[in-house]
């Protein structure tokens, strides 16, 4: 084991890496081991099973994701928080396709409270700040916005806007601004 460097943080590195090369759902114990030239066994002293791993994948694309955004939209408000915001999540989505996968997994709810979801959610209630939004909108607009943001991301990796003249840029800055309108001129309860 020594010889092959092995510890909880490069395996999970490791599966990040693999996840992106290969996609999510096709990181295993056993395809992790061959990318270390180990036998799977090796591995338990690090990870308990198979979905230890992936959660730890996980956690990890969520912390990584959750520094992007918080460096994009450090000193910016409203508007600009809105598009910071949205750019960092969607390029790194981009970027890392596997462990953008991982972040979607459903985690227990005790580690999804202790895990970077929890920073995602506290950026989200900080842009809308610039939008004065209250309880229990401010709660209706951090769905929406993960809602668009998910699936406008989930459907252009996907190649589904592929079909159409439309420019992909010219629409994401259009949904952006719809977001905006949206927000800025929230409905009465």
């Amino acid at each position: 084991m020594a010889r092959a460097g092995l510890s909880t943080e490069r395996l999970t590195r490791a599966a990040a890496e693999l996840a992106d090369e290969v996609g999510f759902d096709n990181v295993t114990v056993a395809a992790l081991a061959r990318r270390f030239g180990v036998k799977e066994a090796s591995l338990y002293s690090h990870i308990k099973n198979a979905r230890d791993l992936k959660t730890r994948v996980a956690l990890l694309a969520l912390a990584e994701l959750a520094d992007e955004v918080a460096a994009a939209i450090a000193g910016r408000a409203g508007k600009d928080a809105l598009v910071a915001f949205a750019s960092a999540y969607r390029d790194y989505a981009k970027r890392h396709p596997g462990r953008y996968a991982a972040g979607q997994m459903r985690l227990d709810p005790e580690t999804a409270v202790e895990s970077a979801a929890r920073r995602h959610s506290e950026m989200t209630r900080a842009i809308l700040r610039g939008y004065d939004l209250s309880e229990p909108d401010q709660t209706d607009a951090v769905r929406m916005l993960g809602s668009v943001f998910h699936g406008y991301v989930s459907l252009e990796t996907a190649g589904s806007f592929s079909h159409t003249p439309r420019d992909v840029e010219a629409s994401w800055t259009r949904t952006l601004d719809a977001l905006d309108t949206a927000l800025k001129n929230w409905p009465p309860a």
